[in-house]
């Protein structure tokens, strides 16, 4: 069984509702006041948590690196990804006006790092945890540094093997720290649902002994709400003031709208799970007078016969003798006239044959 994970006053993990991340990323562009507006945009959509990016574009990508395939639809082909990334780093002097900002909303605040000084920066402001990228799970060295920390780590698994996890989450475990919450990822913007393969969710549960997740770039909500059936815990998905804005990521993002239309559908998935037993709740206890049946006369039956099966019917409601007893009452001899279409009592049979 995995264990209860906590960040900051949330408890994570069975139990406990789905923690549902806004991935406001990049979406920013690099303006303190926009990434305002999403924060208490997230707030009021209902996500637990607004999460950014950490990074500075020479610290991460060389300036002749071509941008992803997904990047040249989005965005500008002409410019190269160091020169759309340069655009869209947030002045690390803003962060700690971004978390004032979250606690002020009461949303907590997550960032991704990218390299070690992002880690330090994060760690030095007080953040809860880390969330760590797909690109991160095949880096064993970055993650034990940010895993020294001490602090839970929600990590993303896109474009990985379950061999890749595997060494990824022994080296996070070899620093002593195991609060970790793996997240199934397909790397791909929009990604198809075809290739959410959202089954292999459970897998590192079972194989791993983790908590589990859902990174979705997907668009709509089925994969998401699939997700949260299947035991997600944690739920990501981008999220933009306007999808007409700027940026590499704004038109697979969803809108305010949206993601409350997401939150409100996996509180309602959570609400349908129930619990892993069987028993029923008290209006189908109610409602079972009404629909279940009795044992009735199918005609009138005089004292002293003995009573057969083709004597017999079954009746709502079920406020007699229930069918469960009939063998109890075959070869029973009436003590008493039953009339037709008449629930039997125990009254009516003689105890002898």
């Amino acid at each position: 069984m995995t264990q209860i994970i906590k960040i900051g006053n949330t408890n994570i993990g069975a139990g406990n509702p789905c923690f549902i991340i806004a991935e406001a990323g990049v979406n920013h562009n690099g303006d303190l006041d926009l990434a305002k507006q999403l924060i208490i945009a997230a707030k009021q959509a209902g996500a637990d948590c607004v999460k950014f990016q950490t990074f500075k574009a020479e610290n991460i990508v060389l300036e002749v690196a071509p941008k992803a395939d997904y990047q040249l639809h989005t965005t500008d082909p002409a410019e190269s990804q160091f020169e759309m990334l340069k655009k869209l780093e947030m002045d690390f002097d803003n962060f700690a006006e971004m978390i004032r900002c979250c606690e002020e909303n009461e949303i907590l605040f997550l960032s991704t790092p990218y390299n070690k000084a992002d880690v330090d920066l994060l760690d030095n402001l007080g953040v809860q945890a880390f969330k760590l990228a797909s690109m991160h799970l095949v880096e064993p060295h970055f993650l034990q540094y940010v895993a020294r920390k001490g602090k839970p780590l929600i990590l993303s698994t896109g474009m990985s093997t379950m061999a890749d996890i595997d060494v990824a989450l022994r080296a996070i475990r070899e620093t002593g720290n195991d609060h970790i919450i793996t997240l199934q990822c397909t790397t791909n913007y929009p990604s198809k649902l075809e290739d959410a393969n959202l089954l292999a969710m459970q897998s590192f549960r079972e194989v791993f002994g983790c908590e589990i997740g859902y990174s979705d770039h997907t668009q709509g909500n089925t994969a998401c709400v699939v997700a949260t059936g299947l035991g997600a815990m944690v739920i990501e998905k981008h999220f933009t003031l306007d999808r007409s804005l700027p940026g590499p990521d704004q038109s697979s993002s969803s809108t305010p709208a949206e993601f409350a239309e997401l939150v409100k559908v996996i509180r309602e998935a959570e609400m349908v799970k129930g619990a892993s037993y069987k028993e029923p709740n008290p209006i189908e206890v109610t409602n079972a007078v009404g629909m279940r049946r009795s044992i009735v006369a199918e005609r009138m039956i005089l004292a002293g016969t003995v009573i057969t099966e083709e004597m017999l019917a079954f009746k709502r409601p079920a406020t007699g003798i229930p069918v469960k007893y009939i063998d109890l009452i075959l070869g029973k001899r009436a003590r008493n006239d039953i009339q037709d279409n008449r629930q039997l009592k125990w009254s009516d049979l003689s105890d002898g044959v």
